[in-house]
């Protein structure tokens, strides 16, 4: 009876890990929803000059730009343009209207398919993946040349060769925007406005960032995607693509450091020179489509004055040294654009040893395994305590067994003097479980690592082709190739993969080692535990099962070498496992 209920109690116990980790990990990485309304504009003329899609006239919130229509291949023919080519990005700016809205990254594929398209981050307005930037003036509270055609002064922006556009307005105002690229991800904008006339005009530089949500990364607790920015010198993760369309506008508190749009390892930001003073917040444009806006307070330009404002463009990949050299240059907390969480004090320096590994060996896999031999020889002084502990667990055994048969019908007495005993002995039975809740932050920490770092994102190793990925040997994606469609909810059996295999195999042979525990209960639980986490493990990233493979072989050398330093242990326990085995033999046969 007893053993029935211990049995039960364990698999209750095993079922509430399995179908309370995503639950688990909300609360431990929650996500805030609290939206501010942002006002939209300082006066009706200025916010409906701006509120357009730029081929919509003046489209407004809930009114905005039709579904994407065009094909990319077209629209990048149309127009004319001007050739971007940087060490790091390529594309186009179209000078009508002075957008960016062609750029792709040359050190980044699709897919790991042999030929896959560069990664685009912008392409032009009405297209699939429609994303764009512009920088653009206000005039007298109204848009100046939405859409007009600007002359460069050269062919290519390089960082060789900055491009300046100048165009001169109905109004008879000249403009200028004088761009420029560093070898990164980074352009400059120095917007310049003249008033030849005698007249005076009210001058507002702007610009934004916009962009569909449809090819947006969806939102989770291991990674914020979506609208983000630095207010006040703190990273902001609270809104959402939600929160923008429901509200119509919203904008943190603060004056920004920066603002624009993340997906989980590419960023697209503006950033203003600090010295202007401007207004900052997100929109939503109708149909899935979005913007980050900055748009600086109103100047007044006598005649025969010019004013100018720059405001930075960050458009690439979410590289941490590379978000860190530009914080180190004065954009503040610009490497929070990865959200790090709450283990970022640990998280980071695990993603410089990870790559310094692979400077040494030149694969990820194998720096993975390097780092957890790393982890597991600094954890090898409280393994050998854990070990300890275990050893004087099962040294007082006879003890407890006759502690609970002399008490057997008064439980808190017999809780009482075992507790008296573990006491007298020196024994701690939560000892053994101090290597795991150590492991927690490093397993969360890699976890985020993987996840987030886009140095591993199609990193190889063996056959795993994306250690970022989940295991791709598994029975769903052998029938998928056979042109069997698994259903999602057979998913959590076909899609286990061999590491998720491994695990369990390897996890259960390690508890096999341990000293058993006296408790019945735990007993059943580390039976169960392994396969488990072997359904929970699955759909992670392969890198993840790779670090706990690793660490469990490890664990298993190191409970050889223990029980080598232990004979009187190792006798007992195979002792244990000789009385198991004749007693299961004495069973069966009756």
């Amino acid at each position: 009876m007893n053993n029935s209920r211990n049995l039960i109690l364990a698999v209750v116990l095993s079922a509430l890990l399995l179908f309370g980790w995503d639950a688990a990990m909300g609360w431990l990485y929650p996500q805030p929803v609290e939206v501010q309304q942002a006002e939209k504009g300082d006066t009706p003329a200025e916010n409906a000059a701006l509120t357009d899609s730029g081929t919509n006239n003046g489209g407004t919130v809930g009114a905005g730009p039709v579904a994407p229509t065009v094909d990319l291949a077209t629209a990048l023919r149309g127009g004319n343009r001007v050739r971007i080519d940087a060490p790091r990005v390529q594309g186009s700016i179209n000078l009508e209207g002075a957008r960016i809205d062609d750029l792709v990254l040359k050190d980044y594929r699709e897919s790991t398919e042999p030929g896959s398209d560069y990664v685009r981050l912008f392409a032009p307005e009405g297209t699939e993946t429609q994303q764009w930037a512009e920088f653009g003036f206000l005039a007298n509270g109204q848009r100046a040349g939405m859409g007009a055609t600007w002359t460069a002064d050269g062919d290519v922006l390089s960082p060789d060769s900055p491009v300046v556009l100048t165009r001169t307005g109905e109004d008879g105002l000249r403009y200028r925007i004088a761009l420029s690229i560093d070898d990164e991800y980074m352009i400059t904008a120095q917007q310049t406005v003249g008033n030849p006339g005698q007249s005076g005009a009210v001058i507002q530089p702007f610009s934004y960032i916009a962009r569909t949500s449809d090819t947006a990364t969806k939102d989770m607790w291991i990674a914020h995607s979506g609208p983000i920015g630095v207010f006040d010198g703190s990273a902001d993760y609270d809104f959402d693509y939600d929160d923008v369309a429901e509200a119509g506008s919203v904008a943190a508190p603060g004056r920004a450091a920066w603002l624009g749009f993340t997906d989980i390892y590419w960023l697209s930001a503006l950033v203003p020179v600090q010295t202007a003073e401007f207004r900052a917040d997100f929109r939503s444009l109708g149909n899935d489509l979005f913007r980050a806006d900055l748009i600086h307070d109103p100047v007044t330009l006598a005649g025969g004055q010019q004013t100018s404002s720059s405001t930075r463009l960050f458009a690439g990949a979410k590289e941490s040294a590379v978000l860190d050299a530009y914080q180190d240059s004065g954009i503040t907390q610009f490497g929070l654009a990865i959200d790090w969480g709450w283990f970022r004090w640990f998280e980071k320096p695990l993603l410089w040893l990870l790559r310094f590994f692979n400077g040494v060996v030149g694969n990820f896999g194998v720096a993975i395994i390097l780092l957890t031999v790393v982890v597991r020889g600094l954890m090898f002084p409280v393994a050998q305590k854990q070990f300890s502990s275990m050893a004087a667990m099962k040294a007082i055994q006879p003890k407890m067994k006759a502690v609970q048969e002399k008490y057997k019908d008064d439980r808190t007495k017999q809780q009482q003097e075992i507790q008296k005993l573990f006491k007298d002995e020196g024994v701690n039975p939560l000892a053994g479980c101090l290597p795991l809740i150590l492991q927690i932050p490093i397993f969360f920490a890699l976890y985020k690592v993987l996840i987030l770092a886009i140095e591993m994102r199609h990193e190889k190793f063996l056959w795993v082709h994306d250690l970022s990925a989940p295991d791709p040997w598994n029975l769903a994606n052998g029938l998928a190739a056979l042109g069997i469609e698994v259903p999602s909810y057979l998913m959590i059996v076909f899609g286990i993969g061999v590491l998720a295999l491994l695990l369990g195999f390897t996890m259960w042979l390690t508890f096999k080692m341990n000293p058993s525990a006296m408790d019945p209960v735990q007993q059943q639980i580390f039976s169960i535990m392994p396969w488990i986490l072997m359904f929970v493990m699955a759909p992670f990233a392969a890198g993840l099962l790779l670090y706990w493979n690793t660490s469990n072989i490890l664990t298993l050398a190191q409970q050889k070498y223990l029980y080598s330093k232990n004979p009187q242990l190792r006798a007992a326990a195979e002792k244990e496992r000789a009385e198991k085995a004749a007693a299961a033999a004495a069973k069966a046969n009756g």
